[in-house]
């Protein structure tokens, strides 16, 4: 994970490979914090990135053929590897978050996510 120093109001100024004077704070290489420094807007490059949103959209379609393929006992899900079950955990519980939302406010997409 990449090192951060901060400047007086708490805001990203550095960033570096490993701790450095000042900057021994370790964040997420991922961060939305530290894409903000570096310029990168993760959502403008989702958007505009047609493989991403292929690899994004099957990833969907896989996560419910491996549904239908435990609903019809097909596999069992532990069956999978610890890693994959985790990460199906992981999803149906954003999928259940996404849903509420949904039912709440709408939704104007109809296909995958």
């Amino acid at each position: 994970m990449p090192f951060v120093r901060r400047n007086a109001d708490g805001f990203i100024e550095a960033v570096f490979a490993g701790p450095e004077s000042g900057a021994n704070e370790e964040v997420p290489a991922g961060s939305d914090e530290l894409m903000e420094f570096m310029g990168v807007d993760v959502q403008e490059i989702i958007k505009n990135d047609e493989w991403l949103q292929a690899d994004l959209s099957l990833a969907r379609v896989t996560e419910d053929l491996i549904e239908v393929l435990i609903e019809k006992g097909v596999i069992a899900f532990t069956d999978l590897p610890p890693g994959a079950q985790t990460k199906l955990i992981g999803r149906q519980g954003l999928r259940t978050e996404l849903s509420y939302v949904e039912k709440l406010f709408g939704s104007d997409d109809e296909n995958y996510l």
